[in-house]
């Protein structure tokens, strides 16, 4: 099975993503044995974020890294685990919420698909960049 760095790249979806996460140095962290789970933005999602704040990020790699691993969660969670928790931390320290209750909303952000397994984790897309806060 692909881990989490593989299915990014092949899905087509995450070209962004995928630079952000060479740019800020998680590439052999996030194909590590993990687990991980990952709320992974798509490229429609960062293109949501105002004009200049990716370019704005890949000029600061340390500030990229922690929105990144905002992203990230350790363990391995499905949908349905995290329906059970209400809220997760973050590999970054900060909370993120969870609400399954009409839908899958991830603190700012809907899962557009859910439950993708990885070698080392799982993979849920989302249609919104989560922002600390």
């Amino acid at each position: 099975m692909a881990d989490i760095v593989d299915i990014a790249v092949s899905a087509g979806l995450f070209e962004t993503l995928v630079t952000a996460v060479k740019v800020a140095d998680l590439v052999e962290t996030l194909k590590s044995p993990g687990p991980f789970t990952v709320f992974a933005p798509t490229d429609d999602a960062f293109a949501k974020l105002p004009p200049g704040t990716v370019e704005s990020l890949v000029q600061n790699p340390p500030q990229l890294g922690r929105i990144l691993t905002y992203h990230v969660v350790s363990g391995k969670f499905t949908q349905a685990d995290l329906a059970q928790m209400g809220s997760v931390t973050s590999v970054e320290g900060s909370p993120i919420s969870i609400d399954c209750l009409d839908g899958f909303e991830v603190k700012n952000s809907t899962v557009i698909q859910a439950d993708i397994e990885a070698d080392n984790g799982i993979i849920h897309v989302i249609d919104t960049v989560l922002l600390m806060g």
